[in-house]
């Protein structure tokens, strides 16, 4: 068994290694704060060092460039698809203008069209079916917004527009046209040989400035025939072709050598006895002037009008006249009331027909006069 100074040097021993073991923690930590510290200097340096630090800045520039670079190019791309919108929309928009703006021309050509086309049913031209009477006018100009979309839909609706006002003017031209023909072909079978001129047609100017045959071209032509057609008709409304007595009368004598009906022998007879019941109103042949209304001889009350052109007409043995020297007469008008006054054998209308003083056969004008009777309505 140990002694007592054998146990206090072995317990020396063994408190030895405890001492030893808490020296070495406290070196072990400050070894590692050192190389940590070490660690974070040595990065900043490395951070701070000129060489290093440009290339990391370098490498942002870089980057960030890029991005400038990208955007910027973004922005051109959105700048440029604005701007051919904006051009899209302003060619759009320029279209419009434009096709608003000719639409509000046809619709000034179609009022001028339709003043035509008045005026044409006034004097009796014009298409039976009313196609010059429906055209469309003004829907587009009042609702432009309603095409504002399509530009193509509203160029063919004036496209339809302008051809449906040419077929209109079309066909009234040719209208007046042929009844002027017509007009003239039976005034120039009684040797009436009217003048066509140019006068009593009016209406708005409308400067052309379309391509040739353009509808003021074709407006142009029809205020032309229009023109011809009321120098016709008043050439015809002049020319003494009505019968003097209203409806269907009967011819008792007609133009030409006859037997005189009191002597017996043969004599020549100026003119066309109508049969007709004393009281029977006496009618015009056609406008004009009367130049006589009183006792003639042997014509009894008789009434002479002038047609103009050397033409007059006579009306004899008249039982009532009703009209006056100097007065202007309407063709159809009445003139008095038919009787047996004058060198008559019962009632009566004496029709005679003078050109230069002298009597021509009124048959003629009566045949004319019933070719052309639809044109004296």
């Amino acid at each position: 068994m140990p002694s007592g100074d054998q146990s206090i040097e072995l317990g020396r021993q063994k408190a030895r290694p405890g001492r030893r073991s808490a020296g070495a923690y406290p070196l072990l930590v400050g070894v590692v704060t050192l190389l940590l510290v070490t660690n974070a200097v040595t990065g900043l340096a490395l951070y701070f060092a000129p060489e290093i630090n440009g290339l990391l800045r370098e490498d942002n520039t870089t980057l960030f460039t890029a991005y400038e670079q990208r955007i910027t190019e973004l922005r051109l791309e959105v700048d440029r698809l604005h701007s051919r919108q904006y051009a899209q929309m302003g060619d759009m928009n320029l279209q419009m203008h434009e096709l608003v703006q000719q639409q509000e021309v046809l619709s000034e050509q179609h009022e001028y069209v339709r003043a035509l086309t008045e005026m044409a049913r006034e004097m009796g031209v014009g298409r039976q079916d009313g196609t010059a009477d429906t055209m469309t006018t003004g829907s587009v100009a009042a609702q432009p917004q309603a095409f504002a979309g399509d530009t193509a839909l509203l160029a063919e609706t004036l496209v339809s527009m302008q051809e449906e006002t040419r077929m209109a003017l079309v066909s009234l031209s040719d209208a007046a046209t042929l009844s002027t023909n017509e007009i003239v072909s039976g005034l120039r079978g009684i040797g009436i040989e009217p003048e066509l001129t140019a006068d009593g047609v009016g209406g708005p100017f409308i400067p052309a400035d379309g391509e040739p045959g353009s509808i003021i071209d074709e407006a142009n032509a029809v205020a032309d025939a229009l023109a011809r057609y009321q120098s016709a008709r008043r050439a015809l409304l002049n020319a003494p072709i009505q019968p003097p007595l209203d409806g269907t009368a009967t011819i008792t004598s007609t133009f030409g050598n006859r037997t005189d009906p009191f002597l017996k022998r043969a004599a020549f007879h100026s003119g066309i006895d109508f049969r007709a019941a004393t009281g029977t109103p006496v009618i015009a042949a056609a406008s004009g002037t009367v130049s006589f209304a009183a006792n003639n001889g042997g014509y009894g009350k008789m009434v002479e009008i002038d047609h103009g052109n050397g033409l007059t007409t006579r009306y004899a043995h008249m039982s009532q006249i009703g009209v006056s020297v100097g007065q202007t007469i309407a063709g159809g008008q009445q003139l008095g009331l038919a009787g047996s006054t004058g060198r008559s054998t019962g009632p009566h209308v004496h029709f005679e027909v003078r050109k230069a003083g002298s009597a021509i056969d009124p048959s003629r004008f009566i045949a004319a006069g019933r070719t052309l009777a639809a044109y004296l309505q």
